[in-house]
């Protein structure tokens, strides 16, 4: 996924970041968990709320990037859901046992959760959207990629191989899932909280066809809250609260209001107006907020990176040429003067503070290091050997950019960098709107592009296998076969030993990097204005970047 968005101060789906989720530099959702408000003109339990961007889909099975999966989290529940802590909490499922080989799931559902338009949500509606996800006919991206490797026969149903019915789920009767896995998957729980793994009403989905998830009036909630005011082109739109969700007398909010704004700068003077309850802060604005009460610093689990596309560009597919280009911008200006918003250079695909080792002591990027870091001479170096194996003594590359003001400023900069520090390298920044940027991605229709991803649960697979060979989100071409063969073994048969799986990942970071597949620059965090009348919004470490849940107004 959002994965992620993300995705900011920075305007920056992920996914997340997907969330949970792969990114998109155009994103401004984002907060603390923290005890935050509304403002003064805002209704009674209604917080109103900007993003910088318009949602992409509302459908579970097509979602990829932050903002879907931020609302399908808020209008949708799946068997567990994160709780004030981001640890998987009931949901539609009361309860679970696990096999003795780790490979059987029963989940045990509630009788008293209810569709939106009263239908009861039983075991048949996550079978038939998780059949759906794998379907090749539905075309989803996600859905082989969360559940390849995991669900039993996932992977052969996506690649045309198997009948959907042999995907490894089955409702036993109407309130019992039984899941089958590949192997055996510790995190599992974690994963059901994702936005792949949403129920969906089949009679509902199949009723509206073509039309699914474009509006507001053909989407389903079974959640806290329900999309109001909606279609894919909206630049405004309501959650309101769900009166059949089965916890509704948990959710205090009555109403959130969403509108697109782009400019930091007109955010936040819809901020001081009053007129909405938080504002994401470009750089320029947090050296002028800093000292601001409501002035707020949120660390994110998000790392952005250049992503060099090795199949539209032969430049791109030369080794030494993408190390040059790894190495030759300054990122702690850009994180110190750009973003401003306390952000720190990342030199690693893993994000600081997100695991440790299995023996506890230490961080998983304290032990793995520093693997590309800014370093003009050696890139000067790089770049020769390049241009001498490609026989050229200049390049021309295309950067696809979003249309934010700060993504413009950052990819400005990123752009000025690169050409100032390589010589004979021209670069044409082309800047699209978010939604049409995914699309460029996912055909492969670029030559660089910083892009970011959020955790979609917690262990380092979740990163690590973004880059296999052919991979649901390797949308760059890059391969390596001891790359694919360690980052495997940690679902297969290291499986159930940490400490060995830990050391793959160790090794296939480093091997990442060795390649120059991705150019690390920076992990997120986010600078805002928080009214101090918002109670109760939290941030997850994956998945949905907020919750709502359990949100007030004071």
């Amino acid at each position: 996924m959002k994965k992620w968005s993300l995705l900011v101060a920075l305007g920056i789906v992920l996914s997340v970041f997907l969330a949970a989720c792969g990114g998109d530099d155009n994103s401004t959702e984002g907060s603390k968990s923290k005890d935050s408000g509304t403002s003064e003109s805002s209704g009674d339990n209604t917080l109103n709320l900007l993003q910088s961007g318009t949602i992409s889909t509302m459908d579970s099975s097509m979602a990829t990037d932050e903002f879907s999966f931020q609302f399908l989290g808020s209008t949708m529940e799946g068997l567990y859901r994160l709780d004030k802590n981001g640890e998987p909490t009931e949901g539609i499922a009361k309860e679970h046992k696990v096999s003795d080989d780790g490979l059987t799931w029963t989940f045990t559902l509630r009788e008293d959760a209810k569709w939106e338009n009263g239908d009861p949500v039983t075991a048949n509606d996550f079978v038939y959207a998780w059949q759906r996800a794998v379907n090749p006919e539905t075309g989803s991206e996600y859905g082989p990629y969360m559940m390849s490797g995991v669900i039993k026969n996932a992977e052969a149903v996506s690649s045309g191989d198997a009948a959907v019915d042999e995907l490894g789920v089955t409702a036993k009767d109407d309130y019992t899932l039984v899941v089958e896995l590949e192997n055996p998957t510790p995190y599992f729980e974690s994963l059901t909280t994702f936005g792949t793994f949403l129920p969906l009403n089949e009679k509902f989905v199949e009723e509206q066809g073509d039309k699914y998830a474009t509006s507001s009036e053909t989407v389903l909630s079974n959640g806290p809250f329900v999309l109001k005011n909606w279609t894919s082109t909206s630049s405004s739109w309501d959650l309101e609260k769900n009166e059949s969700y089965w916890d509704a007398d948990t959710v205090q909010l009555d109403k959130l209001t969403y509108e697109v704004v782009k400019d930091p700068q007109t955010a936040v003077d819809l901020y001081e107006k009053g007129t909405v309850d938080r504002a994401d802060l470009s750089s320029d604005l947090v050296d002028q907020y800093a000292t601001h009460e409501d002035y707020n610093v949120s660390p994110e689990m998000s790392v952005w990176y250049l992503k060099f596309n090795e199949t539209r560009n032969e430049a791109l597919a030369n080794t030494n040429i993408r190390a040059a280009l790894s190495r030759a911008f300054d990122k702690q200006s850009l994180v110190d003067v750009i973003l401003n918003n306390g952000s720190v250079v990342a030199n690693g695909l893993i994000p600081e503070n997100f695991v440790q080792m299995p023996e506890g002591e230490k961080d998983f990027r304290e032990v793995s290091g520093d693997h590309i870091t800014y370093d003009p001479e050696a890139a000067k170096e790089y770049w020769k050997k390049g241009l001498k194996e490609l026989g050229k003594d200049s390049i021309e590359l295309e950067f696809l950019s979003g249309d934010t003001e700060t993504a413009k400023t950052m990819n400005e900069y990123l752009v000025n960098q690169l050409e100032s520090n390589l010589d004979g390298l021209k670069i044409n920044l082309k800047q699209v709107p978010g939604e049409q940027r995914l699309d460029l991605d996912t055909k492969m229709d670029y030559d660089i592009q910083l892009s970011g991803w959020g955790p979609d649960y917690l262990d380092p697979y979740t990163y690590m296998s973004l880059w296999v060979t052919d991979g649901g989100n390797n949308k760059m071409g890059y391969s390596n076969k001891e790359y694919d063969k360690l980052v495997e073994e940690t679902t297969t048969e290291l499986a159930t030993n940490n400490t060995a799986r830990y050391e793959n990942f160790l090794e296939a970071e480093k091997i990442l990097f060795e390649d120059a597949a991705i150019a690390p620059v920076y992990q997120r965090a986010k600078a805002q204005l928080v009214s101090p009348k918002m109670h109760g919004v939290y941030m997850n470490a994956f998945g949905p970047t907020y919750e709502y849940k359990w949100a007030s107004v004071e």
